[in-house]
């Protein structure tokens, strides 16, 4: 598996399902992911969130029963995992606006609170590169709107996220992307990025001073030669 889906994988067995705030917080993060869509079916509106990964899936519908939402059922469409609800269900989860789906909240206090609503949209939308490869993070958010409240909870913990376009977050910086998997419970994975890390920037400074050493070697033999 990529190191995203181990992330996901470690996400999705973290014990907050009792917790009912924290439970609405993450699925109200799902829901405002870029990989919710409302579709028209008949005279109602439901949405629909899609997945490759049956874990993500089961956590999904986890939080949705433990909202007392049962009306629900898990479909496979090509590779994809689907779950559709009817979205007058999640009324007190979400809104719809002329933008799209959007948090009945404008402001989250509760760091808690705030850590789940950013757990649900990583594991609704977001991504993570192969430490060995790169550093970089995302999020996508299905309007600018939520992408704006998403970046305002970053904040909430010191976390310097970047915009790369109107409903796309991304962090490049490992300190920055180590904070955020921290926040958001991926202890494991903190270790484990943090280990690659390291020995990246030990790679890099042993580098530097071989080349440092051959440029003065050569300094040194170019002054000889001119003597």
């Amino acid at each position: 598996m990529s190191f995203s889906s181990d992330v996901k994988e470690e996400l999705n067995c973290i014990q907050t399902l009792a917790n009912k705030e924290l439970v609405k917080s993450e699925l109200q993060g799902y829901l405002i992911s870029n990989n919710v869509k409302i579709i028209e079916k008949g005279t109602k509106r439901k949405i629909k969130f899609s997945t490759e990964s049956e874990y993500n899936i089961n956590r999904f519908a986890r939080l949705l029963s433990n909202c007392q939402i049962q009306e629900y059922k898990i479909q496979m469409q090509g590779k994809n995992y689907v779950i559709e609800i009817f979205l007058e269900l999640l009324k007190n989860v979400v809104k719809v606006t002329d933008l799209g789906i959007e948090t009945i909240e404008t402001k989250i206090t509760n760091r808690e609170n705030a850590k789940a609503t950013i757990r649900g949209v990583f594991l609704g939308s977001g991504s993570i590169n192969n430490p060995e490869n790169s550093n970089h993070l995302e999020v996508q958010l299905s309007n600018e709107i939520n992408c704006t409240f998403i970046e305002e909870l970053l904040q909430q913990f010191d976390i310097k996220a970047k915009r790369l376009s109107e409903n796309r977050i991304y962090i490049k910086d490992g300190e920055e992307i180590s904070k955020f998997l921290a926040c958001i419970g991926a202890n494991k994975s903190v270790l484990k990025f943090e280990d690659i890390r390291v020995k990246h920037e030990m790679n890099n400074k042993i580098n530097r001073l071989v080349n440092c050493e051959g440029a003065n070697l050569n300094k040194i033999m170019n002054a000889s030669i001119e003597q």
